[in-house]
Parts: structure tokens; sequence; C-alpha cells
């Protein structure tokens, strides 16, 4: 049993503090229970209740009044100034492993007339007494240091082997690896629902971040960090630029440049860089969520006559509300006169269906498909000779920059070099990846069939899903620029897309092909039709003074009478 050097006066109530380094501990250990278990033990030998347990799951080092059981704790001593207390605990470390927060410490219980009890150090108030205190807390912070220093290094190491040491991200999960210690794998379904945000971010299938964060809020299975089932902004801003979901790793803190990770990416590296660049490239006004989602065409059908985008709004009535798509430009004509949805949205579809091709159409595609299909694969090996080309070139600056900065003396020229072999090594990275994509296609030729049919066979079925994200595919993938919609007449002639533009030639459309045989002139004003040669071998066989007796024009008479001249 413990004692205390302190005036004796007799305790009302024992206050029992006792903490772990973590929740880990406390969910699989038993150092809370059995801390707990040793202080009682104490406070029965000293014939003192037990009031009240604070108990605490966090490191020892920091501010103690980050901690809720110490905070808690000397909130109680504050609440029952006329009691006296004693504070038992089980080990200095448990207390405090900072000298300046444990002396801190000392002087609020002693404030507060609380006597300090620890079950493995006899407290004094002796000036020996409080040395010996001061340098077994010391000790303490000298010995957390050290073992975080030493787990920084071995973090440090294990990332540069390129293996993830933090919190696992979104979509995966540690797992034991066989080969010792733990590893990253998917988390399914958050990695599926992941893959598609972030490759609907790069294609352009999500025009903007806010698109993304709805996509995420409306899948039930995927974690929100907003008690109200809402993401932040910067969560999803965050979520775009983290490279361990292409597979790779990096930390600034640690001065561990970007490598490949020793986990499966979500993403390919590929995709990831058209993020990064679609970030840096700026960013977009959030669209509307309550317009969009009963006006899939608004922003993209435009005014006929500014080519300004239209709005959509719904329009109050007497007993309901009708939806309207309106030109909001002031100096338009036709500013701010409404248009039926039911009209702008039934034509447009009306554009849809006229772009479904024939079945014997369907023939020709796919052999082209197949066709295109074999051209790629001879064009993949010169692609694989250009890829390893440029990875040598790309090594080639790498080392000539090195060079460079050996050679000079100059910090702001050394950070200009380092930055640009930085960028020099993900175009590196990026050259590996596209190269073993070439080596080995993603998808089959049957499944890119498939997938390229399904689409071109039938846009608007897709467009009748009420799916609002496919159908913003169907307007991106379908239609190279916004359709002009004018009142009255309708819709311009609508600018699609490469595929849907040589189907609809090749099915014909209002073309004509020119009748087999000879063209004739344009002789419209004349009561029958002749051709040139005809004209000459009449007026050859008679006089100049016959042509009043014809039915042609005098000036055809002339024309041939000269021709006959020169004959």
């Amino acid at each position: 049993m413990s004692q205390t050097s302190e005036k004796i006066i007799i305790p009302d109530a024992a206050l029992l503090y006792c903490r772990v380094s973590g929740k880990k501990q406390e969910n699989d250990g038993s150092g809370l229970d059995t801390q707990e278990h040793r202080c009682r033990q104490e406070a029965q030998q000293l014939g003192c209740p037990v009031e009240a347990v604070f108990p605490d799951t966090m490191t020892g080092g920091g501010n103690f009044m980050k901690r809720s059981g110490m905070v808690n704790l000397l909130a109680h001593l504050d609440a029952n100034p006329h009691k006296r207390y004693l504070v038992i605990f089980d080990d200095l470390k448990r207390y405090a492993r900072d000298t300046e927060f444990h002396l801190a410490l000392r002087r609020e219980m002693l404030k507060r007339n609380a006597i300090r009890i620890c079950l493995n150090f006899k407290f004094e108030d002796t000036p020996e007494g409080k040395f010996l205190e001061t340098i077994l807390a010391a000790t303490g912070t000298l010995e957390r240091e050290q073992n975080a220093r030493q787990v920084s290094q071995k973090m440090k190491a294990r990332m540069e082997q390129g293996f993830w040491v933090n919190r696992a991200a979104v979509g995966y999960k540690y797992v034991k690896s066989p080969n010792g210690g733990k590893e990253l794998v998917f988390d399914e379904p958050q990695a599926s629902i992941l893959r598609e945000a972030l490759e609907g971010f790069a294609s352009g299938r999500f025009a903007m971040q806010a698109e993304v964060q709805r996509f995420l809020e409306s899948q039930p299975k995927y974690p929100k960090d907003k008690a109200n089932g809402k993401l932040r902004p910067m969560t999803v801003t965050r979520l775009l630029k983290k490279s361990i979901y292409a597979g790779y790793v990096e930390s600034k803190a640690w001065n561990v440049s970007l490598r490949p990770g020793r986990h499966e990416g979500i993403i390919s590296f590929e995709t990831h860089e058209k993020i990064l660049h679609r970030l840096q490239a700026g960013t977009y006004a959030p669209a509307r969520k309550d317009i969009n989602e009963d006006f899939p065409l608004r922003g993209f059908v435009a005014c006929g006559s500014c080519s300004k985008p239209l709005t959509a709004g719904w329009s109050k009535g007497k007993y309901k509300e009708y939806p309207y798509y309106l030109c909001q430009t002031k100096t338009c004509a036709e500013y701010c006169k409404s248009l039926p949805r039911a009209e702008v949205e039934g034509l447009f579809e009306d554009i849809l269906k006229a772009m479904t091709p024939t079945e014997n159409l369907f023939r020709l595609v796919k052999a082209i498909i197949e066709k295109l299909w074999e051209h790629r694969r001879t064009q993949a090996n010169e692609l694989v000779e250009s890829l390893r080309s440029e990875a040598k070139k790309i090594d080639k600056e790498i080392n000539s920059f090195l060079d460079r900065i050996v050679n000079t003396q100059n910090s702001s020229v050394v950070a200009a070099y380092e930055n640009k072999i930085a960028t020099l090594e993900r175009q590196k990275l990026l050259a590996a990846e596209k190269l073993a994509k070439s080596k080995h296609p993603e998808k089959s030729k049957k499944q890119i069939l498939e997938l390229s049919l399904k689409f071109l066979s039938n846009p608007w079925k897709l467009w009748n899903s009420g799916n609002l994200m496919l159908q913003k595919t169907v307007l991106r993938l379908a239609f190279t620029d916004r359709l002009e919609y004018r009142r009255i007449e309708g819709y311009r002639t609508p600018k699609t897309s490469l595929p849907f533009k040589l189907l609809s030639q090749t099915q014909g459309g209002n073309n004509m092909m020119v009748p087999q045989g000879r063209i004739e002139l344009p002789t419209s004003s004349l009561p029958m039709t002749r051709s040139t040669t005809e004209l000459l071998r009449r007026y050859s066989c008679c006089d100049i003074d016959d042509r009043a007796h014809l039915t042609y024009p005098r000036r055809w008479c002339k024309m041939v009478w000269i021709e006959k001249r020169n004959l």
C-alpha cells in the first residue's frame, strides 16, 4: 500500500483515474478494468469510499485539458469545494507523460486541495520528493518521445516500401497479410461506389464536385460525415485528390515521394491524373438539385434567338404549378417567354427516337468495330515501343536534373529542379501504367461491342429510364453541342457526335442518288425538254429563218445559230 507524506487529513471520498492509450486498448485489452480494480483495493485499504471513476482513452502526450476524463475529474472537484478527496491512479505514466503538463496538473490538484496517490510512486512534499517526481515525469516524456520517433521511423520505412500505414481510407479495409503485418483490400460496396464516382468525375459524367457529392449522398451504404446524412464539400475535394485510390502512396510529412503501393487501386493512375487536371482547370457553379431533377434539359437546350442556355422553373397557376423552360437573357427577344416542358422535352425525345439505327446498319457497325479492334491491336504494338522510348527519355531527363542539383548551390534553383523531377516522375509512372495496359486490355472485344451497341441501339431508352445520371450521359455522348430551340419552329438541326453522325449518313436520311443517264440543262422556261446535243442537231438541218416557227425563246435560237455557223 502506498502512502502520502502530505498533511494527514481524513478524506471524505476517493476519485479514481484510469487511462489507456486508445480505443483499441480499451476494446481488445483489460487495462481500464485492471487499473480500476487496483485503485479500488487501495481505497478500501485506506477506508475511503469510492465516489466516482473517471476513465480516459487517449495517448499520454499533449494537454491534459483535452482529456475528457481528467476534465470531468477537475470539474467534479470544483463542484464539491467543501469535500476533501483522494485522487488515486495506477502509475505516473497514466497520470501524465509530459513534464510541463505534469507540473501544471500537480498545481491544479493542490489548488483544489486534492490528495494524489500513485500506486507505483510515493509523493513527498519535500524538495527531494518534488525533484524526484520531476525527474520521473521527464523520464516519461523522454520515453514517450523516443517511442514516437521509433514508430514514425518504422512507419516511414514501411511506406517507402509501398505499404499504406495510416488509417484505411473509405473503400479500403485492413486484413492480415500472409507475409506478415496488414494490407489494404477493397471494402465493398464502398469501393464500387467510389469507383463510379471517381471515374464519373474524370470522364465528365459528373461535371462538378457538387454532382459527385450528391451521388455519394444518394448511396445508403456510403458513410457520411454529417449527422443529417450529408457530406462536407471539403470531404469530396480531398477524396478526389487522394492518390491511394490509384494504387499509389505518398507522404509530404515524411518526405516520401509518390510511388506504387502494395495495394490494388480502385481507379487507374491515368484516371487519377485526369481528375487532378479537372480540379486545376477551375471551379464551376454548382448545379441546382431541385431544378435538374425536374428539368433534365436545363442548361443543355439553348435559346434559338440568343444561343444562351435556357433556364427552367415552376410557374404557379390558380390550382397547381406548371413546368416551363424560358430564356433569362434580358437583351433577347424571347426574354421570359415560357416554353412548356412537355413541348420542349417531347420534341427532344422525337430527336432521340429518330437517331435509332436500323437492324441492317447494326450488322455494318459490328463489322466496323471488329475491323477497328484488329487495327487497334496492331497499333498497340507500336504504342508499346513508343512508351518504352518515352520512359527512357524521361529517365535521361531525370538524371540530367539530378546532375544539375549536385553541381548547384542555389537553394531556389535546387527547389525548381526538385519540382521538375517530381513532375517527370509522375509522367514516368503514367507511362508505365499505359505500357502495362497496352499489353493486357481491360475489356474483351465482346464486352466493348456489347457496350457500344447497347448505347447506339437506342439512346432514347436510356433517356426514358428517368435516371438523371443516365440522362446526362446521353446528352454528353450523343451531342457535341447544345441544341437550340425556337418558339413555333422547334429544334434546329442537332449537332450529333461522330458515331450518330455516321449512322445518319449511312441510313440515307434525305439524301438522293443522281439517276443514271445524261444531266439536263435547266430548261424550266421551255415547253419541252431538250439537251444541247439535240438542239444543235435540230438547228443544223434548218435555216436561220425557220427559227421563227420554233417555240423556243429567241436567246436559244441565237445561241444555236452561232454554234451552227462555227461548225
